[in-house]
């Protein structure tokens, strides 16, 4: 039966679950909620200097934990664009979002539904219709990604 998945399927799960349980280790050992955008929001306007070193670390272990785990996987497809200015423009506007937003989904909607935060869940609700609806415009409609 697990055959019949697909690798993809099974990798979003393994994510997802390292994802909460990175979480829940974060909240647990600091007594804060991993939001990524917050953690890399105080080392940029320096609000969050008091605790750099543990946010350092953190971001560390997000950026090469994947390259450690390169030889184990090999080489995944991520189905992303190779116009490199849309990836651009995507990171920056998925930044800009979270400022607004206050928070991004590791804040709001890994840790924020877990706690039953009602701002949680509807960050994730409005995340995901403008995820949705940006999908159907970039792919669907002008045919970009």
């Amino acid at each position: 039966m697990l055959s019949a998945i697909p690798a993809d399927w099974l990798w979003g799960l393994a994510g997802g679950l390292l994802i909460g349980l990175g979480g829940a280790v974060y909240l647990l050992a600091n007594g804060r909620i991993m939001g990524a955008s917050g953690i890399i929001g105080g080392l940029v306007d320096r609000s969050g200097w008091s605790t750099w070193a543990e946010r350092v670390v953190f971001l560390t272990g997000v950026f090469v934990l994947p390259i450690l785990l390169l030889p184990l996987t090999g080489p995944v497809d991520t189905h992303i664009t190779d116009n490199w200015i849309v990836i651009i423009a995507a990171g920056l506007l998925v930044g800009i979002g979270t400022r607004l937003a206050n928070g991004c989904t590791s804040g709001h909607g890994v840790c924020g539904i877990s706690r039953l935060s009602l701002r949680g869940m509807v960050a994730t609700v409005f995340y995901i219709m403008a995820g949705g609806l940006t999908v159907i415009l970039f792919r669907h409609i002008l045919g970009v990604i």
